[in-house]
């Protein structure tokens, strides 16, 4: 089953500094529709065209000063996250001068939030308008474009194989690769990966983003049960395991080009290549090369590669680890790997994903991509009349346990309840919670659903609990069969309302006028800020309101 290293020892460049590839002496003003900065030879952008183009339109920190990867990366990125900025102002941090917690330097940077820091650098990553992802998506999925394999590949610029690996600087001892959560986390991990295996049946690749921790130089442990029935390299483990292999071959990558990279968190059916995905959203081929000690290919202009062997015999404990789902993952066994090689560009840069609790980089990808998803399931498949949008909570549930499904007002009943019903089992590890609002309704404010739920749904006839739910992805495990439930809930109205009791809009807006020309603080007006009509109302009232805000409230009296 397994591949011995090339002979001859290790094939190691000299080391080089790192260098940020400058942008191109060209206009990057996007047009709408046309393409950003790329790479001329790949006809798509890598992950240093797209820093530069992250920098060029401000959503890139540039940290210069000493910074321990394995204490201080993470949390410094992560106050950005809680520290009550909001999603536009976040973003990348690329770090040039990065330690470990005893002081060893590293000459490879490190970039967090680079893919998915708010919803801005994710759509700079896929080179289009926010509200022209889903449509870049579904037109990928429709018209894939298979892959080319090159000779010459940049990840290829230095390689370390044989007995080197396993030496203290070498291997993956040599990359700066952070500790996630300081204070929990048993070991730094990998974290933005596109890991490749290959269905052995089929010779179909997979890519899925899966933890690695860090063991030894020439050893980690990679996590791929994370949902029912597990990943898509997961099938490919039990195939192998089917077939009495005893080593199962993976390349586990580190900052690919941004289309190759999105394709790992996303959830395409099992059996697809992601490379001929990536492709189509490129509109063209992905430049893929043969990997150095294992039959697989891997994306040419790839920062990192790893490459070895997953043992298909024997588990090894792994974690405690900061998951996605926003709990601590306890430790637990998980798939060894050794290491036959490690593959990088001269001027590496390393990815890492800040995940945990959300909102986090993970769960930015998750929600821009899964959202029109899940409106296009409804809307268009089930053709479900009166659904405008579907939004996943994110804050602390991590999109995975509360769905909010905005329908127009005067929606019927019964096509309200087939949207609940929908949104609940479109996918095992979302829609625990799932409740209809009318469109008046902020779905990002908890208040404003709140609000909802206490005056628009009566618990006995609007709410409904159903058995047999999946734990999910989440800090349970499902190893003892356990199973959880699910609740809908019918908060949207059921006949009009008298207005919000709030000043009508244009009050509001003429008082805030007023504000800012007082000089007091900058106002961050949350929804809902004025009142309007919910339906119980009449034109009568309008025009005493308006008589009345003009003085002539002694014409209402008389009337």
């Amino acid at each position: 089953a397994a591949t011995d290293p090339p002979a001859g020892g290790p094939l190691v460049a000299g080391p080089a500094t790192p260098r940020m590839r400058e942008p191109p002496h060209r206009d990057l003003t996007p047009e709408r529709g046309s393409p950003m900065s790329t790479d001329a030879a790949a006809g798509y952008r890598d992950l240093h065209d797209h820093i530069a183009e992250l920098e060029r339109r401000d959503l890139l920190v540039r940290v210069d000063r000493p910074i321990d990867k394995d204490a201080e990366m993470h949390p410094l990125v992560r106050w950005q996250f809680v520290g009550g900025l909001p999603e536009e102002a976040r973003k990348a941090f690329l770090f040039t001068n990065v330690r470990d917690g005893k002081g060893r330097a590293y000459d490879i940077p490190v970039i967090v939030g680079g893919l998915a820091a708010n919803r801005a650098v994710y759509a700079t990553g896929m080179d289009c308008d926010l509200s022209a992802i889903q449509a870049k998506w579904d037109a990928a999925i429709a018209r894939p474009i298979d892959p080319v394999e090159v000779d010459d590949a940049p990840c290829h610029e230095i390689v370390e194989t044989g007995d080197i690996l396993s030496e203290e600087g070498h291997g993956i001892d040599c990359l700066p690769i952070p500790v996630s959560t300081p204070g929990f986390d048993s070991a730094p991990t990998l974290s933005a990966t596109n890991v490749i295996t290959r269905d052995p049946e089929t010779g179909v690749q997979n890519m899925g983003t899966y933890r690695c921790a860090l063991k030894a130089p020439d050893r980690l442990v990679v996590r791929m049960a994370t949902r029912v029935g597990g990943a898509g390299g997961y099938q490919h483990y039990l195939g192998h395991q089917k077939r009495g292999d005893t080593e199962m071959p993976v390349a586990i990558v580190l900052g690919c080009p941004p289309y190759v990279a999105f394709m790992g968190p996303q959830k395409l059916p099992l059996g697809v290549d992601e490379f001929t995905v990536a492709g189509g959203l490129a509109g063209a081929p992905i430049r893929v090369a043969r990997a150095k000690t294992v039959d697989l290919l891997v994306p040419a202009e790839a920062e990192v590669v790893i490459e070895g062997y997953i043992d298909t015999t024997k588990v090894e404990p792994e974690g405690p680890f900061g998951e996605s789902h926003g709990h601590v993952a306890l430790e637990e066994y998980n798939m060894p790997m050794r290491v036959t090689a490690v593959t990088r560009r001269r001027d590496a840069v390393i990815p890492s994903y800040i995940s945990q609790v959300a909102p986090s980089e993970s769960s930015v990808i998750k929600r821009v991509a899964y959202e029109p998803l899940f409106l296009h399931h409804l809307r268009d498949q089930m053709a479900i009349k009166g659904v405008k949008k579907v939004s996943l909570h994110e804050p602390l549930t991590g999109l995975l346990r509360v769905t909010v499904v905005t329908v127009e007002a005067g929606t019927p009943p019964t096509e309200v309840w087939r949207a609940l019903y929908g949104a609940a089992s479109f996918k095992g590890d979302c829609g625990k919670i799932c409740i209809a609002v009318n469109d008046d309704i902020d779905v990002d404010s908890p208040d404003g659903i709140l609000w909802a739920m206490a005056y628009r749904a009566n618990p006995v006839n609007d709410m409904l609990t159903l058995p047999h739910r999946g734990q999910g992805h989440g800090p349970k495990r499902e190893h003892a069969g356990e199973q959880d439930s699910t609740l809908l809930v019918d908060a949207t109205m059921k006949s009009p309302m008298p207005p919000l009791a709030l000043p009508a809009r244009e009050y509001m807006e003429r008082a805030q006028g007023i504000w800012e020309e007082l000089g007091l603080p900058k106002l961050a007006p949350k929804s809902p800020w004025h009142g309007y009509s919910l339906g119980a109302w009449h034109e009568v009232w309008d025009a005493a309101a308006a008589r009345a805000a003009s003085g002539g409230y002694l014409e209402n009296g008389r009337i």
